[in-house]
């Protein structure tokens, strides 16, 4: 299998790649179930990038019920060693707002009961991988530098709260996660990061802020316009900066 230059799983409202050509659909049945939609695997200019929406192209798995574990061993499958993780986020701290891009250098798992591991089948390998520091280094730096390049404020570093979802959180949820020392809140960053670093997956997030989360500036009642919309807007910078990503060649 020819490799991918990159894997791209998009979140919500982020259900296609915009700029992937002659695009393969790949419907692939993984030890682990069928992942969340068949991937699409296509040209982005010169280079193979391979995209799968996590929820689903119709948005129809909420996050605890995502097949996180199908979904990357079937990139890794396809030849991924490169994934971007793209979540739709909660802002949290004051400089992180809606429309922000952030790349996350930390993370903090509330979530339960989510199959978090590739070691929980019978005769897997026990294996204690390293998490003291959840995202790959180099590929969050080659993020960052993309993003300079294309013009686009990327905000550097910020912790990650993973909560179980479909819900939003209460206000004292919140607060709790602010004491925490959460910056962002979202619910499908884990275990997909901890499930990356078992199959040996370089693995960044690039979080798009598409509201307050709930008690933060002057959140009101969030709504799913709101949100949809907030995500379009970055999303339409996230374009130029993964595209600057793979002709600096930081991906081949």
């Amino acid at each position: 299998m020819r490799a991918l230059a990159l894997a791209i799983i998009g979140g919500t409202g982020l259900y296609r790649w915009s700029g992937l050509t002659g695009i393969e659909r790949h419907a692939i049945d993984t030890p682990y179930g069928a992942p969340s939609d068949s991937v699409m695997v296509g040209q982005v200019g010169a280079h193979r990038v391979a995209f799968l929406a996590r929820h689903g192209e119709s948005h129809t798995i909420p996050p605890h019920r995502v097949n996180y574990r199908a979904n990357l061993w079937a990139l890794h499958h396809l030849g991924a060693r490169r994934v971007i993780g793209v979540n739709a986020v909660g802002g949290i701290r004051a400089d992180m707002a809606p429309r922000c891009i952030v790349v996350p250098d930390q993370i903090i798992d509330y979530t339960r009961g989510r199959l978090d591991s590739y070691c929980d089948v019978a005769g897997a390998e026990v294996r204690h991988v390293d998490f003291g520091e959840p995202y790959s280094a180099s590929l969050r730096a080659a993020v960052l530098a993309a993003a300079h390049r294309a013009g686009v404020a990327a905000i550097d570093g910020g912790c990650y709260g993973a909560t179980q979802g479909p819900r939003l959180e209460t206000r004292a949820e919140i607060e709790r996660m602010r004491r925490d020392g959460c910056d962002l809140v979202g619910m499908t960053g884990m275990p997909e990061a901890a499930l990356a670093r078992e199959l040996e997956l370089d693995y960044a997030c690039v979080a798009l802020v598409a509201n307050w989360a709930a008690g933060c500036a002057d959140a009101g009642e969030i709504t799913l316009d709101e949100v949809l919309a907030n995500v379009a807007s970055s999303t339409a910078q996230l374009v130029p900066l993964l595209s600057g990503l793979l002709d600096a060649g930081t991906t081949a």
